[in-house]
């Protein structure tokens, strides 16, 4: 079901990219230096299209990291949760262990001959025959 809802949303994004990048062709400058508009030192003459797909790639990635970057805090919580949690786990199991040493052990008292759970073997509570 994933992929078939992946190839559902892919397919279509990757026909309007291609359609986009055959009507996007042609070339524009892209310059790099603010003083010199007539005749720039850094510029660069790509297609269209491929500097609006590269503008939004990075506009992902900025994003990507500012959201990362945001969440730090959140991250560093869970870390430090998690670690209070294992240590407060081994402090519990030490506390059972220590129990169970110090718990002395149940005293069985043993069963007269003859004599089941609900008085003479072979009868329940009614007395009937089992």
């Amino acid at each position: 079901m994933r992929k078939f809802l992946t190839w559902l949303f892919v397919t279509p994004l990757v026909l309007i990219l291609v359609t986009f990048a055959a009507a996007n062709r042609h070339e524009v400058t892209v310059s790099f230096d603010p003083f010199m508009a007539k005749d720039p030192a850094l510029s660069r003459d790509i297609p269209l299209f491929l500097l609006l797909i590269l503008t939004a790639a990075l506009g992902v990635v900025v994003g990507g990291c500012a959201v990362w970057f945001g969440q730090r805090h959140w991250r560093r919580a869970a870390r430090r949760h998690e670690a209070d949690a294992r240590a407060a786990r081994g402090e519990l199991a030490g506390l059972r262990a220590q129990a169970a040493a110090a718990k002395p052990e149940a005293q069985r008292l043993p069963v007269p001959s003859g004599v089941g759970l609900y008085g003479p073997i072979g009868r329940d509570k009614q007395r009937a025959t089992l």
